[in-house]
């Protein structure tokens, strides 16, 4: 199988990157879009052996971009990826690549990053919904001693290190790097109030052939060892029809006030890197 059309997705969590993988599998010249895989962490990890210790020495530039380009495309190169066609055209999601970008235009010069976005107060919610569908609140998004009141839970997912925390950070590194012209930001709302001119508007960015997406019969294999890996069932569940479904926050004031405001993407004047906005 010859070598796929590379393209990646990263950005915030619980602001749509699964949805929007979902849609992308049904177009036939989409190989893989789906929910993270290893790539990234395989070539971080690799490129400590080649950067440092004893076999420092045993790597030219060559060689380490052959390499490194080897462990995308052996990843994908036998078909058989949840969500994968024949197509020529892979998009894979991992939240590193956002602090990756470099490497990324040296080892795939034409690809671009779709980031996924969402105002952060609907994240949060969002994430402490899914939360507490379980009684027992046992999703290990949160570690265990952070779980005991709702501030806990929020503070834990937005400190440094947490899994919005460290999105948050990423994505602001990405967003206002010298490459941030290689980003497509794709707002949640938009993408579940407008599909098809989103999608449209994507398609066309990646160069992507066009498709007649059916917005009303979503289908995604649920990643059900993913998900039960993390104690959170659901956590990727995709409704089938794409729609916006209003709700009002399960969060207090004080947690509301304090991620207000977020969605910094929206204005013309915070975007010095040209960075795309489909929002």
């Amino acid at each position: 199988m010859h070598p796929p059309v590379v393209h990646f997705m990263s950005g915030l969590p619980r602001s749509g990157s699964t949805l929007l993988a979902a849609i992308l599998q049904q177009n036939p010249a989409v190989r893989h879009a789906g929910i993270i895989t290893p790539v990234a962490n395989m070539m971080i990890k690799l490129t400590s052996v080649m950067v440092e210790g004893e076999f420092a020495t045993e790597f030219e530039a060559e060689t380490r971009q052959r390499l490194l380009r080897g462990i995308l495309t052996g990843y994908y190169d036998d078909g058989s990826r949840s969500g994968s066609t024949t197509g020529d055209i892979v998009i894979d999601n991992n939240r590193l690549w956002c602090t990756r970008l470099a490497l990324l235009d040296h080892l795939f010069p034409a690809s671009r990053v779709i980031c996924c976005v969402r105002d952060p107060v609907w994240i949060i919610d969002s994430f402490e919904r899914i939360m507490q569908k379980d009684p027992l609140l046992g999703s290990r998004i949160v570690p265990i001693e952070q779980r005991g009141t709702l501030h806990d839970r929020v503070n834990a997912l937005t400190s440094q290190g947490g899994p919005f925390g460290f999105c948050w950070h990423a994505f602001n590194e990405a967003f206002y790097s010298a490459l941030a012209h290689k980003l497509i930001v794709v707002e949640y709302d938009r993408l579940v109030t407008a599909p098809r001119d989103t999608l449209q508007r994507l398609s066309d960015l990646l160069s992507l052939p066009r498709w007649d997406y059916d917005f009303n019969d979503i289908r995604f294999e649920q990643p059900v060892r993913f998900d039960q890996a993390l104690g959170t069932p659901g956590l990727h569940a995709v409704r089938p029809r794409v729609s916006m479904a209003p709700r009002r926050p399960v969060l207090p004031p004080d947690i509301v006030s304090r991620l207000a405001g977020g969605s910094f993407w929206r204005n013309p004047d915070m975007n010095p890197g040209n960075a795309t906005i489909l929002a």
